[in-house]
């Protein structure tokens, strides 16, 4: 689905269902005046092109200019009295509003146990349902105990992303001039790469120059350690690396599944050189690795800001951007580039904000790892963190949560329930193993954060079922 249509289709799918206020919508994001940060960005520059030129149908430049994210959503998000928020570790002074009255903790479980006494669960089965603005816990099943999250470690990614990178942070590639005349098509770990205008700047600069023919080279040392995930090849994921294009894809998709290269650098630089040949820049010889450090910059490419592809990652639960930021988490706090540096970065970047992490254990950072482990008090605390006034870095974590019935990898569930449109939420599946973990609001306005994990799962569709029953009474 166009991300045009999102808020349209969730402010109408609320009113439909459960017919509760705005700003109980947008509480259930929250999301900053019903958008998520791309949206916001393309009305802004779309409104500030049509303004000077005077009129409708003017086109928006091709490269829109960066605005400043809108502040969050005030009527709904104010912080809470610091006397509020003691109730529940990891809550704070600046936790969303309250708005109505929190369910009854007595009343939820009676209404929660026979749903996790379903058939359709695993052997292991937790959850928790944290309100939101205090902290406090509404229900508590085996929270602490460590579990499979699947692909609900995004959340952990995300968040440790953010906090360290920072909403605006951009992931850039360049080319270089090297010392020895070689140009060099450096990786800066974008998997969302596409190389039609950077070939365009390349081939300008080096005819600015005099250069009409050229040797190629590509480096990759940004990441280090093994570029294959412990699953092997993968149609869920490519080869991690520091330089490929549209995660290495070899058909015409952008998200979910498909089959992948097994060289994607060397296949990114190897179009790069068509392109330049296109662009009248003859390249000579093939294209091989080579350092581009002390290089002289022609060229480069930035991603979109970080708070969109964290939205992105988790709308589509994105493997290769997961992977890709897990490493820039690494890199940012001075490990290696590499899976297992991006495992250590993550839980030390949630430690230093407060999030409990018992028995937690990271493999990865798009959680297709079935060794990883973590509870479901982790993922709730972090959603909390998410929604806090305090934290408004975070709020990507939220808007990119896809939505129940309508958007990302929830487009198909939760169809004719009282959750579609109300429940956001990022989803796990493996062999084995079920989880999802979001927010949702209540019919009085209570912004909740709940996860359900379960292991040991025999048909997943049964289990996938439950898991959103579970979600969709909270919304009573």
């Amino acid at each position: 689905m166009p991300l045009g249509r999102t808020w349209q289709v969730v402010a109408g799918s609320a009113a439909i269902g459960l017919a509760v206020a705005l700003g109980a919508v947008a509480a259930s994001g929250p999301w900053d005046s019903g958008q998520r940060t791309a949206e916001r960005r393309h009305a802004a520059d779309r409104d500030r092109v049509l303004a000077a030129a005077g009129h409708r149908h003017t086109p928006p430049p091709r490269t829109p200019a960066v605005t400043p994210p809108a502040p969050s959503a005030a009527p709904v998000l104010l912080p809470a009295p610091a006397s509020a928020t003691g109730a529940g570790k990891g809550a704070s002074a600046g936790s969303a509003s309250a708005t109505g009255t929190a369910p009854d903790p007595a009343a939820l479980k009676a209404l929660l146990d026979p749903l996790m006494a379903s058939d359709g669960l695993g052997t292991l089965r937790t959850g928790i349902v944290v309100d939101a603005a205090t902290g406090t816990v509404l229900y508590d099943h085996r929270a602490a105990t460590p579990s499979t999250p699947a692909s609900t470690t995004k959340l952990a990614t995300a968040t440790a992303a953010l906090a360290t990178l920072g909403a605006g942070h951009r992931l850039t590639t360049t080319v270089v001039l090297g010392k020895d005349g070689r140009v060099v098509l450096v990786g800066g770990g974008d998997p969302t790469l596409e190389l039609g205008g950077l070939a365009d700047d390349t081939a300008a600069a080096l005819k600015a120059r005099g250069a009409t023919s050229v040797r190629l080279g590509y480096d990759t040392s940004l990441y280090s350690g093994s570029s294959l995930h412990p699953i092997g090849h993968n149609e869920n994921l490519a080869p991690v690396t520091a330089l490929m294009v549209r995660e290495g894809r070899l058909d015409d998709s952008d998200s979910g599944t498909a089959d992948r290269s097994f060289t994607p650098a060397r296949d990114a630089a190897d179009a790069f050189a068509d392109l330049l040949r296109d662009r009248g820049i003859t390249v000579e010889g093939a294209v091989s690795e080579h350092s581009g450090r002390g290089g002289t910059r022609l060229a480069a490419h930035q991603s979109a800001p970080l708070d969109e592809l964290v939205e992105r990652m988790l709308t589509n639960s994105d493997n290769d951007l997961a992977e890709a930021l897990a490493r820039q988490v690494a890199r940012a706090t001075g490990r290696p580039a590499s899976f297992a540096g991006g495992a250590a970065a993550i839980p030390d970047v949630l430690r230093r904000l407060g999030v409990p992490l018992p028995g937690a254990s990271f493999h990865d950072g798009s959680g297709l790892d079935g060794t990883d482990k973590v509870a479901a008090t982790t993922l709730a605390r972090i959603l909390a963190l998410a929604a806090s006034p305090a934290h408004p870095e975070l709020r990507p974590v939220l808007t990119g949560l896809p939505v129940a019935g309508f958007t990302g990898t929830l487009a198909d569930r939760f169809r004719a329930t009282r959750g579609a449109g109300v429940v956001h939420a990022k989803t796990g599946t493996l062999t084995g193993t079920n989880t999802i973990a979001g927010t949702t609001v209540t019919p009085a306005g209570r912004l909740l954060a709940f996860a359900f994990l379960t292991d040991g799962t025999t048909d997943a569709d049964a289990a996938q079922s439950a898991l959103d029953r579970l979600a969709t009474a909270l919304t009573r």
